[in-house]
């Protein structure tokens, strides 16, 4: 069922499919509520399943100049209390991952469970909050040739072919992504503060996903930040890239299917 919510004036679009145990699925940076297709096919047959489209991407409306993840977190919370949802599992793939961390600062008595998927805590090293703001700037001179460079490089290389249907799709949706839509999104993460105390603190069981050939996220940079919850799961998936939930769909769905029956 296709909803919106009006959230600091500007509308946010989402999806609520199945009944069950609640699970929010939240997309990354260029990606829209649709990267989650085949994971609610499968995840409704058991569980309610909420995408949302974070404000300045697929049909939500852009808020601001700047998307911070607490922001995204707030537009989150206003989904959450229009459906009436009072506690859920929730699932990030990268920016989203940002997001679901904010919200979970903001709001842990909602949470029973955690999914960063391909995502971690740490905030923007200086190096790389000067990479954003480079980043930023292409963006404004050319998003259509950034975004086309951009999404094949997520990818592990040796899946570059096998996944290029997809890939085409990913370049084609985010194309529809307003400049101003990338730009807020891009300055929402790289002021977006580390969240190591909270993984620390954290009681619910928390599932990490990392690809071995992430050059986004190294592995090695997840695999030290699980160590901090009191009840960490780690899927590390070798030949993969930045996005397992294409470059290896099976593993990554089956692996979330089993950590939903552990959030209570």
């Amino acid at each position: 069922m296709i909803r919106n919510v009006i959230f600091e004036g500007k509308s946010i679009h989402y999806k609520v499919e199945g009944k069950g145990k609640p699970i929010i699925l939240l997309h990354g940076f260029l990606e829209s509520l649709e990267m989650w297709d085949r994971f609610s096919d499968v995840l409704s047959c058991e569980h309610t399943v909420i995408r949302i489209d974070l404000p300045g991407f697929g049909k939500s409306q852009s808020i601001g100049k700047t998307h911070s993840m607490e922001l995204m977190a707030g537009s989150v919370k206003a989904v959450m209390e229009q459906e009436q949802i009072e506690k859920v599992v929730m699932v990030g793939h990268s920016m989203g991952g940002y997001a679901a961390l904010a919200f979970a600062d903001k709001y842990p008595e909602h949470l029973t469970g955690l999914c960063l998927f391909h995502s971690q805590a740490a905030a923007d090293t200086e190096e790389a909050k000067a990479n954003r703001e480079r980043t930023v700037q292409i963006v404004g001179q050319d998003r259509f040739g950034f975004i086309s460079n951009f999404i094949p490089d997520l990818f592990a290389p040796e899946n570059i072919q096998k996944f290029s249907r997809q890939i085409e799709s990913l370049k084609s949706s985010a194309m529809l992504t307003s400049k101003e839509g990338v730009i807020a999104a891009l300055r929402g993460m790289k002021e977006r503060t580390e969240k190591f105390e909270l993984l620390d603190k954290l009681v619910i069981p928390i599932l990490f996903i990392a690809g071995k050939k992430d050059k986004r996220i190294p592995a090695t940079t997840i695999m030290e930040q699980a160590l901090l919850p009191s009840h960490s799961e780690v899927l590390l998936l070798g030949n993969v890239g930045h996005m397992g939930y294409i470059e290896a769909e099976k593993e990554t769905l089956g692996t979330l299917r089993c950590f939903m029956k552990k959030c209570v």
